[in-house]
């Protein structure tokens, strides 16, 4: 892309300012530009012609009133925006500005150059996120905490193996973004109805030179009814936003006082309600679980938005691109809340471990179990077991008691043998593993996105 864009990588843009309407109207200006240069290389306008086009293809030398009376007076998206570009760059160089192209090609392309630079925004967003996740991980692999399962105690866990769990899926999202790039990511030059009757085999070499200068790929069937890239793409956002949510969901949940067992940034001076001085709500996970809520939403839509009839329809054009605009503003909110939760959440372990000791050693059945089934069978070592556990919770006696009446335990097992058999902190099984092997993952792959 050429410098004089306004799309370099600055770090300075948020993604809720890309869509801004001057930020579209210049990527058309740019689409232009980078056509003009390209029928130029191949000469089929002249190099003179492209020359001026790309010095006067930017924003600030157009007339922003006459780009506004001519959207007022057309209801044409383009139309007055080209108009002005032909006013400043004279009667010789602007009769070759959209030369055999459609609204759709510069306005597709402009979008998709909007799109790309979210792209690399939630890419560097994710490799910070790896970054924080990673050092969390590493930290927090040993702290013990109850593993639950349809919200009840299961086996015991620590919180360093559910952020490993979190770093798998979420490196797998950046996969599937970098992988759906070559897709996504492409030029269009079809014309009128994608059949590029007015550019002939030349128009394919044309669109290949439009992509090579803006950094995008070329579409390899110009139709203007394909949509599945983008769709494809809301897509892959909505699985990333579902991820967040379900992070943020499990933050939620854990900093309830019940639980006590994390807790979000609060920053000094927060007020979580204007009736209730003591409330320290989770403000930014309930705002990531409400918008990954409503980037979901759009999947169906850009579905819908693939029905497209004919060779052309302006209904599911405009669909597709509200899709796009929202989930890509969406997302960029949800990656950036999602660093500031994770850069300083606060983890309390002795609080997981009171936790733990919630159900008097329940949570340990399964060890006693297996313990028990190396000589009397997995069977019916569960049913033994299953039946002190049953009347310690129905009966409200310690687990260690009723574990002690039965039997085919005090046949085997001393009482020493089932207060070590009961100790949480040695039936975590790989959770440190996972939490250093993902710890690792993350580091490397933070590098690869972000740099040092």
């Amino acid at each position: 892309m050429q410098e004089n864009t306004p799309f370099g990588d600055n770090g300075s843009t948020s993604v809720s300012e890309i869509f801004s309407e001057s930020n579209l109207f210049q990527s058309y200006l740019d689409v232009e530009a980078a056509l003009a240069r390209a029928q130029a290389s191949q000469g089929i306008i002249p190099v003179e012609a492209a020359t001026v086009i790309s010095e006067k293809a930017k924003l600030e030398l157009l007339s922003l009133q006459n780009i506004y009376d001519g959207l007022n007076k057309t209801g044409h998206p383009l139309v007055p925006l080209i108009w002005e570009l032909d006013r400043v760059c004279g009667e010789d160089a602007g009769g070759y500005i959209h030369w055999g192209a459609t609204t759709q090609n510069i306005t597709q392309t402009g979008k998709i150059l909007l799109v790309k630079q979210c792209h690399d925004s939630f890419l560097k967003d994710l490799g910070s996120l790896l970054h924080i996740l990673g050092g969390l991980a590493e930290k927090t692999k040993d702290y013990a905490l109850p593993g639950r399962t349809h919200g009840q105690h299961a086996v015991p866990a620590t919180f360093g193996y559910k952020v490993a769990v979190w770093i798998d899926e979420l490196m797998r999202h950046v996969d599937r973004l970098q992988g759906s790039e070559e897709r996504v990511f492409v030029s269009m030059l079809g014309g009128g109805a994608g059949t590029m009757a007015s550019v002939g085999l030349d128009g394919l070499e044309t669109q290949r030179l439009i992509g090579e200068d803006l950094g995008l790929g070329s579409m390899t069937m110009p139709s203007r009814v394909i949509g599945d890239h983008l769709t494809e793409y809301i897509t892959i956002l909505a699985m990333l936003a579902a991820t967040a949510s379900k992070m943020s969901r499990e933050i939620y949940t854990m900093m309830k006082q019940e639980f006590g067992e994390v807790e979000e940034p609060v920053p000094l001076g927060a007020v979580g309600s204007s009736t209730m001085p003591q409330k320290r709500n989770p403000r930014l996970c309930q705002d990531v679980v409400a918008w990954a809520s409503e980037v979901r939403t759009f999947v169906p839509m850009s579905l819908e938005a693939m029905q497209t009839e004919h060779e052309a329809d302006k209904t599911t054009s405009m669909m597709i691109n509200s899709a796009i605009d929202r989930t890509c503003v969406l997302t960029g909110q949800i990656t950036t809340a999602l660093i500031e939760i994770f850069s300083d959440l606060k983890v309390f372990p002795d609080r997981m471990r009171q936790n733990l000791e919630l159900s008097g050693g329940l949570i340990l059945s399964e060890r006693i179990m297996l313990e028990l089934g190396q000589e009397i069978g997995r069977q019916k070592a569960h049913d033994v077991v299953y039946d002190a556990a049953q009347r310690s919770v129905n009966e409200g006696r310690p687990f260690t008691e009723t574990l002690q009446e039965e039997p085919e335990v005090t046949k085997r097992l001393s009482r020493a043998d089932i207060l070590d058999l009961l100790d949480p902190e040695q039936y975590t099984g790989l959770c440190s593993y996972f939490a250093e092997e993902f710890s690792r993952k993350a580091q490397q792959k933070s590098l690869e996105l972000i740099g040092d």
